[in-house]
């Protein structure tokens, strides 16, 4: 056992973290890998046990950091994506949430055997599939938009809404159960909830209006909005326990439908912290388990409750909830499958099982088991089934990384037709219509638009896409949409043409600092590509193989010719850099832009072949 809470803290960030990149690095449910990882190092190894180490701070840090994951998932929540989708979340947050609440607390009382009390505080728990979990899914799966949407603002409003139903079922029980009737006491939960509502609303609204008029400098603002979500979680749920989410759920819900620019610059940061979170509060919370919980995960009653919830009391309320709208089977089937339970079932899970139990339901004892046993089972069976069951429905986006052009001209054409000739997804952007033209008669995808537009993530689907390449003839644009992009792409995967060498244009030392990596190599301007293009050089694709090796294909390489990229047998496209070293190996494609007097050379051998061996034709 780790008796330092220092070494203990940094042992929880390195193995959330690493948890995370070994998920990245093997293709794996960051989830599962962090469930497995925090149950080693507690129940199993015995190396530390949060819980019981951290004292009276374990249950602040935890509810402190769901509320930051939460009001960061909710600024994600702008009215304008679920357009067309108002009718089927509607229902799944309301009538399917009730219907969930209502089957879970039957299945709870009849097959896991806890009395009708315990039943519907836990039935109302359930409901709940949070961010902390749909998110990294999603992220993973790659679902087309109408599904990954559905179940993004389902989890993230339905996470307050079941803590609430847990509460209510709680104040129904206690009025129903208790001496001293009091039906005050239910009017009293219900104003807390509206005032948390409220507060959240006014907090929303205040923030915003600060960040407007320049009440607050940019250096604060992140601060500013991070100890306001804490003042707005903790108020609340002092007023009245588990409201302080609906209360920040509320606020970033507000802030994210004003649009004001400085919060979609902090978003991503926030993003980052969210992650964090993440990662170190589930092994937390599974490193905190016993082995007693863990053994009584495995009593037959947890596990036919167990899957009750996964194959019957889910899909159902899914079905019944959407029926009469235009969500298509294939649809409801996946979203009726995946329904994982996280961070939230767990924390509320561990709060009511203390608070039933001193008031005498001694079945209360075996609900952290059955929430973990659900938790458990939901994250490693959604985790592993989400990619394969969306390629079976057809609701997936998987295939090989595919690249996004912004800028249209001869030149993004040209290397666009290869690219989809390699089976490779590609899409030429551009906010003119003459400058898409060459692109659209060749039959090459297109999107009319400013990449740049807030609009653009509404209406263009970049799942498909892994790399972008901005190839306008503007230096100073392309640096601008590579460093706009960054969080969604990553660094690595931006590129960008080379500067112009066009007079009065002096970004040498801006594009070391913002921007993309420089393509192909230094001096390969729009210009020079474009011009290449109009005279005639041709985009040729080369196989390497062990008897056509890349050694010989670089000695025999025309020297005015110019590498463009290397496509690998996984689909992977690495393209040529002055930033970094590429080489091919055997079985890559490496596709080059030829001079035309080369290009006539091979179709001459290839003639003189055919006349000396008619054969060959």
């Amino acid at each position: 056992m780790v008796d330092s809470l220092l070494l203990q803290f940094m042992l929880i960030g390195i193995l959330g973290v690493g948890s995370q990149w070994v998920a990245w690095r093997f293709r794996l449910p960051a989830i599962v890998v962090m469930s497995i990882v925090g149950l080693l190092a507690g129940p199993v190894l015995g190396i530390m046990n949060p819980e019981e180490d951290f004292g009276d701070l374990y249950k602040p840090i935890i509810s402190l950091a769901v509320a930051v994951i939460l009001f960061e998932g909710s600024l994600n929540l702008d009215f304008k994506e679920v357009r067309g989708l108002g009718r089927p979340v509607f229902r799944i947050v309301t009538i399917g949430a009730f219907l969930s609440w209502i089957l879970g607390a039957l299945a709870a009382h009849y097959v896991a055997g806890l009395s009708w009390a315990v039943a519907f505080v836990i039935g109302g728990l359930f409901i709940v599939t949070g961010p902390t979990v749909i998110l990294p899914l999603l992220r993973q799966a790659k679902l087309k938009p109408r599904p990954a949407k559905i179940l993004k603002w389902e989890g993230i409003i339905v996470d307050p809404i079941g803590a609430l139903l847990a509460v209510f079922a709680f104040e129904i029980i206690e009025f129903i159960l208790g001496t001293d009737v009091n039906p005050s006491a239910l009017f009293t939960f219900f104003l807390a909830s509206v005032f948390a509502v409220l507060l959240g609303l006014v907090c929303g609204k205040g923030v915003g209006w600060m960040f407007e008029t320049g009440y607050v400098p940019e250096f604060l603002k992140s601060p500013v909005v991070f100890t306001v979500v804490i003042a707005c979680f903790t108020i609340a749920d002092e007023v009245t326990h588990e409201t302080g989410l609906l209360s920040v759920t509320a606020m970033g819900m507000t802030l994210a439908n004003m649009h004001i620019s400085s919060i979609a610059d902090m978003r991503h940061f926030k993003e980052n912290i969210s992650l964090l979170l993440i990662s170190t509060i589930f092994v937390m919370l599974t490193a905190s388990l016993t082995q007693e919980t863990l053994v009584e995960i495995f009593n037959i009653q947890t596990i036919g409750f167990v899957l009750l919830m996964l194959f019957i009391v889910r899909p159902l309320s899914i079905f019944i909830s959407t029926w009469g709208t235009d969500l298509s089977k294939s649809e409801k089937l996946l979203v009726g499958w995946i329904a994982p339970r996280g961070i939230v079932a767990l924390t509320v899970a561990s709060y009511f099982s203390s608070i039933l139990l001193d008031s005498g339901f001694e079945d209360a004892s075996i609900l952290i088991s059955i929430t973990f046993a659900l938790v458990f089972t939901t994250v490693v069976a959604h985790g592993f089934s989400i990619g394969w069951l969306s390629k079976k429905l057809g609701l997936s986006m998987e295939g090989p990384p595919g690249v996004l052009i912004s800028g249209g001209s001869p030149f993004s054409t040209g290397i666009a037709k290869v690219l989809e000739e390699l089976k490779v997804p590609v899409l030429i952007a551009d906010s003119s219509w003459e400058r898409l033209s060459k692109a659209r008669s060749t039959g090459i995808k297109s999107y009319h638009g400013e990449i740049l537009s807030e609009q653009t993530e509404y209406y263009l689907d970049m799942t498909p896409y892994e790399y972008l390449i901005a190839a306008t003839e503007l230096d100073s644009y392309n640096a601008l949409v590579c460093t706009t992009f960054v969080p969604e792409f990553g660094r690595n995967n931006l590129f960008q043409l080379s500067l112009s060498n066009r007079e009065g244009d002096n970004l040498e030392g801006l594009v070391h600092t913002i921007g993309g990596r420089v393509l192909f190599k230094e001096g390969a301007s729009w210009e020079d590509l474009n011009d290449m293009v109009e005279n005639g050089y041709v985009f040729r694709k080369t196989n390497i193989t062990e008897q056509y090796t890349y050694k010989k294909y670089l000695e025999n390489i025309d020297e005015h010719a110019l590498l463009l990229f290397i496509k690998k047998p996984t689909g992977k496209i690495e393209f040529y850099s002055s930033e970094v070293e590429s080489r091919a190996e055997n079985g890559d494609v490496v596709v080059s832009l030829t001079p035309p007097s080369k290009e006539f050379e091979r179709i001459q051998e290839k003639l003189e072949e055919q006349r000396k061996d008619p054969k060959k034709k």
